[in-house]
């Protein structure tokens, strides 16, 4: 059992760490002809990254960016809440609380990518028509299967 939630713990962490890489990165759709990148804050190019994107006004882009932080607050609420239920839990109950806030950050994950799927995908709504994803769109779907598997095993399991 402990063996069990250790690993939870670090899968946890990790999914973490990635939900602050794949929201800070520049990396969401990427263009091989001119070499760019664009991301959710900025637009990358071979001579640097500027604050302009040609959708920046969009409400869309905006609701991917609020999405986004939401479940990174999420997500590590439901950390803590975890590593405070871990000590001060009787023993039998379930995550019920860690569990719970964990499905709240896989709920607003996949609202915010999917989102960006429908606007911005395959360089749509970008100046880059030939374009394919990036790490940071591939890291945020990563993060969408591991925040559902992590919250529903925080849901299954007990405290022994």
């Amino acid at each position: 059992m402990l063996v069990l939630l250790a690993g939870i713990f670090v899968v946890h962490i990790a999914t973490v760490i990635m939900l602050f890489v794949s929201t800070i990165a520049n990396v969401w759709v990427v263009s091989d002809s001119p070499k760019a990148s664009v991301g959710l804050w900025k637009n990358c190019t071979n001579s640097g990254c500027d604050d302009v994107l040609s959708y920046a006004g969009e409400d869309a882009l905006k609701a991917v960016q609020a999405f986004m932080i939401l479940s990174i607050i999420f997500s590590v609420i439901s950390l803590v809440v975890f590593v405070f239920q871990l000590f001060t839990m009787e023993k039998g109950n379930r995550f019920f609380l860690s569990g719970a806030t964990m499905l709240v950050c896989w709920l607003c994950i996949m609202v915010g990518v999917s989102i960006y799927t429908h606007h911005y995908a395959n360089g749509y709504g970008t100046q880059y028509q030939s374009s394919h994803h990036g790490y940071s769109f591939i890291l945020t779907w990563i993060c969408f299967c591991f925040s559902f598997i992590i919250g529903v095993l925080y849901l299954v399991l007990r405290k022994k």
